[in-house]
């Protein structure tokens, strides 16, 4: 697939979209993750909480990992440190994730190339938030 970087490619994904696994998603309101992933909810998506430290989420169930989710969503974002990306990303190719989505600083190029030379779409130092208000809302 591709990096996307255009607004008509973003807009097409969020569109197109329906599942977003959120890798990271704090239970605590205060933090981006949360309130991002609340955003997206009351928008409509399915959100699918990934963080191996919380049971539950935004009354949805949370899975330690993308791999235990047990099927693909459209949308993996990520709230983690860079140091995480590859990782996360080598297992968002591996579980079948449509499209891969770092965060205003959770950016790694090297990561970003490699899901995207393996058939995923990649969109790069944006929020996924601001970008769903500015294109779609």
């Amino acid at each position: 697939m591709a990096i996307l970087g255009t607004d008509t490619d973003i807009a097409s994904l969020l569109r197109r979209s329906r599942t977003i696994a959120v890798v990271g998603l704090s239970l605590m309101p205060h933090r981006d993750s949360h309130r991002v992933a609340l955003y997206l909810q009351q928008q409509g998506y399915v959100i699918i909480p990934v963080n191996p430290a919380v049971r539950e989420v935004l009354g949805q169930a949370a899975f330690p990992d993308l791999e235990s989710i047990g099927h693909p969503v459209d949308i993996v974002d990520i709230f983690r440190r860079p140091e995480h990306v590859p990782a996360i990303a080598a297992a968002a190719v591996r579980s079948g994730a449509r499209a891969l989505w770092m965060q205003f600083d959770t950016v790694d190029e090297g990561a970003a190339k490699a899901a995207s030379d393996a058939g995923v779409d990649v969109v790069l130092d944006r929020c996924i938030m601001v970008e769903h208000r500015r294109l779609i809302a």
